[in-house]
Order: C-alpha cells, then sequence, then structure tokens
C-alpha cells in the first residue's frame, strides 16, 4: 500500500464534529465533566481547553449519573471550572513495518526527530488473544547466545517467561543481549515507566545499532501519566501483534510488568475502585492476565509472540504481589540474584530458583539427563557452601558433594558463557564440565 493510500485511510476515519462539555469541578487532579453523559465511554479521550495554556489531553475513566470523570495526561494547572472539553476520537495507532528501528510513543510519534510512516490498518490496544482452542503447541527450542539458556533453561518459540530482579542487578543488559541475539524475526521493546534518560541510553549503546537494526521501541518514561504508562504495554503488543499476523516470529521484551501494575494502579484508585491486594485494586491481576496472553503462540497462519516480561522485586521478594500474579500465568521464570551479582558473575542467574515449563519437553532425554546433574551439582553445593568455604568439609565423606565442589568453578562461569556455537555447543561445553567432575553419564 502506498504512502498516499495510508493517509487516504486515515483521513476517512477522521470525524468533522465533535460533542462539548464544561469542567464542573477539579478536585484532587481528577476532572469532572458535565455535557457528555449520554456520549462519553470509558476509555474516550478527551481535550480540555485551558485559559492561556495549551490544550490538556485526558481519559475518562469512571461515569456516574449526570458526571463523567477523567483523568488528565499531565498537570491540571489552570484548570477552571466552565472550560471547555472537546470529546474526540482515541488517537489513532497503526503500526507499520517501516518502525522496525525506531523509537516510539504509545500514541504513534516518533520519539527520534524523524518522520513516521503509519500504516492502514489501525490496532486496538486492548484485542483480545488468539481463541485458545486454535493456538498452537509451543515450538522449537531457540539459542539465545548464551550457554544456561541454551541448556539448563531453555526459550522455545512462543514461550512467555517471567525475568525476576531488583534494581541494578543486570536485567537491562540480559534483556538488551536477548534483543541483539535471540532467534527472531522482529523484536519489539516496552519500555514502561524509563527514567527518560534511561531510554536514550538503553537504544544508543545498551541495545546499540545492532539490536535496533531488528527492533521496534515503545516508550512512555515516569515522568508521564499513568495513561501513558499503562498504554506502552498495550502498544508494544499492538505492534507485536501487526508483525506476527503476518507470519513472523516476534521477541517481545517488556520492562516492566511492575511499573505497568503501578500505573494502572493509579488509574484505577482515582476511579474508586479500592486497593485490596497490598495496595493493588483486584482488577491488577486481570489487567497482567490479559496483556501476557495476548503473547504466546498464534493461531492458523499467524506466526508467534515470543515474550520476556521482567518484574522488579522489591528486597527479592518473590511473593509480593505483581511478582505472584505474573509468575502464575507465564510458562517460566528467571530469577536474577542481587548476592551473585555482587560477587561479578553476569548475568546473575540463580538456577535453582528459576524454572523453564519448556522443560522435559524441549530436550532429548540425554539433554534432560544433563540438565539433572547440573542442577543437582549445584543445589549440592549450595547446600553446603558455608561449611566449604569454612574448611568444615572433609573431601570423601559424601560423593556427591566431592563432584559437586569439583564441578563448581567450570559451572559458576558456564553460566555467564556467551554462546557462539549455537546449542549443541552449549551441551557438548556441558557434558565435559560433569565429565570432568567424575560424573556418569548416560549416551
Amino acid at each position: 500500500m502506498t504512502e498516499l493510500e495510508k493517509l487516504a485511510a486515515r483521513i476517512s476515519g477522521l470525524n468533522a464534529t465533535f460533542p462539548l462539555g464544561r469542567i464542573s469541578a477539579v478536585d484532587a487532579g481528577l476532572l469532572d465533566v458535565s455535557g457528555l453523559k449520554k456520549v462519553a465511554g470509558i476509555g474516550d479521550r478527551l481535550q480540555v481547553k485551558r485559559r492561556g495554556a495549551p490544550v490538556l489531553p485526558a481519559e475518562v475513566i469512571a461515569l456516574s449519573e449526570g458526571r463523567v470523570r477523567a483523568l488528565p495526561d499531565g498537570s491540571s494547572t489552570h484548570v477552571a471550572v466552565g472550560d471547555s472539553v472537546r470529546l474526540t476520537s482515541p488517537p489513532a495507532f497503526c503500526p507499520d513495518d517501516s518502525w522496525i528501528g525506531r523509537v516510539i510513543d504509545p500514541t504513534g510519534a516518533a520519539l527520534d526527530g524523524k518522520p513516521l510512516s503509519h500504516g492502514a490498518v489501525c490496532s486496538d490496544l486492548s484485542a483480545l488473544p488468539p481463541p485458545a482452542a486454535e493456538r498452537r503447541d509451543l515450538g522449537s527450542r531457540l539459542s539465545t547466545g548464551l550457554a544456561a539458556f541454551n541448556t539448563l533453561l531453555p526459550i522455545v518459540r512462543g514461550q512467555r517467561i517471567g525475568l525476576f530482579a531488583g534494581s541494578g542487578v543486570g536485567k537491562s543488559q540480559l534483556l538488551a543481549h536477548f534483543a541483539r541475539a535471540l532467534e527472531a524475526d522482529v523484536v519489539v521493546v516496552a519500555l514502561i515507566g524509563e527514567r527518560g534518560r534511561e531510554v536514550g541510553h538503553f537504544v544508543r549503546d545498551v541495545m546499540g545499532p545492532e539490536g535496533m537494526a531488528r527492533s521496534v521501541v515503545i516508550a512512555a518514561s515516569s515522568d508521564q501519566s499513568p495513561l501513558m504508562r499503562r498504554r506502552c504495554a498495550g502498544a508494544a503488543m499492538a505492534v507485536a501483534e501487526h508483525f506476527r499476523d503476518q507470519g513472523l516470529h516476534v521477541l517481545l521484551l517488556a520492562d516492566s510488568v511492575t511499573r505497568f501494575a503501578e500505573a494502572h494502579r493509579e488509574i484505577a484508585v482515582a476511579a474508586g475502585e479500592p486497593p485490596a491486594l497490598r495496595g493493588f485494586p483486584p482488577s491488577t491481576a486481570a489487567q497482567i492476565g490479559a496483556l501476557c496472553e495476548r503473547a504466546g503462540p498464534g493461531a492458523g497462519g499467524q506466526g508467534d509472540i515470543t515474550a520476556v516480561f521482567s518484574v522488579l522485586v522489591a528486597g527479592s521478594d518473590m511473593d509480593e504481589p505483581v511478582a505472584d500474579m505474573v509468575r502464575g500465568v507465564l510458562d517460566g521464570h528467571v530469577v536474577l540474584s542481587r548476592e551473585i551479582a555482587e560477587r561479578g558473575r553476569y548475568p546473575a542467574l540463580d538456577v535453582l530458583q528459576s524454572v523453564s515449563r519448556s522443560l522435559p519437553a524441549a530436550a532429548i532425554d540425554v539433554e534432560n539427563s544433563r540438565i539433572a546433574e547440573a542442577r543437582r551439582l549445584l543445589g549440592a553445593y549450595q547446600q553446603a557452601e558455608v561449611m566449604i568455604q569454612s574448611g568444615l568439609y572433609s573431601a570423601g565423606s559424601d560423593p556427591l558433594l566431592d563432584r559437586a565442589v569439583r564441578a563448581w568453578p567450570e559451572l559458576d562461569a558456564f553460566l555467564s558463557r556467551i554462546e557462539r556455537g549455537g546449542i549443541a555447543s552449549s551441551f557438548d561445553r556441558l557434558s565435559l564440565i560433569l565429565k570432568r567432575a567424575g560424573c556418569q553419564l548416560s549416551t
């Protein structure tokens, strides 16, 4: 489709007239609007014409008899009772193939200062996932460029995993590595509530030209309204679905689901929903589930969306509400440990707390036996680590622990190894480590 045809399609969807209302009250940053109760709906967009200030966008979040309540996209400064309010169409979000290599905001506007083309077909940011009964099973194992994920924590096509980490333990670096190295046709990155300075740093320095060459970045910084931050996740998913519907394999990296949930909490509490789950409203679980379910294997001639959702866990609390909600709807979780990061190993994978639900189906019997043996050695060493380091363990008293002590230095290095030779090479290296430790391996 030509640019002229795309423009004609967008123009045909424009409205010539708009319903008007008036500001009736401003309460704690929320706007009450009169005159629109018969035409406004939840999620509709408003434009408030302020006196001596730019037009303020807002979104309808609650309705009652005679009143429409809206949350503005910015500060409500200079909004006065009686100001004119225009009910507008939601901003059209129309992904296009030319968005690859670009940085875009959740409304479809370019953030990199270059002209941006829009597709002829616009997307629903709250679209339903493919019908459950028609979706394919998880696909084949993917090469990740990291030995640990090639072996102990495999990622398969269409899998959805959670990346659980505190701040400063290498989460962004691991996501950027996936963007550069994990097998996919297109990569979509959602930076939800990220620091403004970090967005540019992530694109230029962390992703770099290699990562951006096949990526679309959707960003909403932390200073933007909760409406924009929540919208960021839906916009990124809509872009991923655009490429999935062409039969492509899409890698979606969302950083982070925690900030998505926090943005939803701000909106839901403002709309009157009580915070019940340790500060989060009950609808949070449904929002997270609806978002995550849109990723995964496609149906019919669709491609697949392999997704990595990062979760910020304060104080390494894996049972905090968002972590618990996310863990229950995904196909595996990866834990990054602050203690491991502090001793200098990146990525700081805690393999024993991490699970890939693609196993055992993602590996053959011999590979599963290697994975089980490596986990057994890591577990034995961890249980006796204090005793070993204090010199209280005597070699020969426990054959399993003896093997674990011999294997530990190489296994620890293996977990941070960048693998350039593919999955088979990673398993060959793991087998060699286990043999050197004295393990009896089946063939």
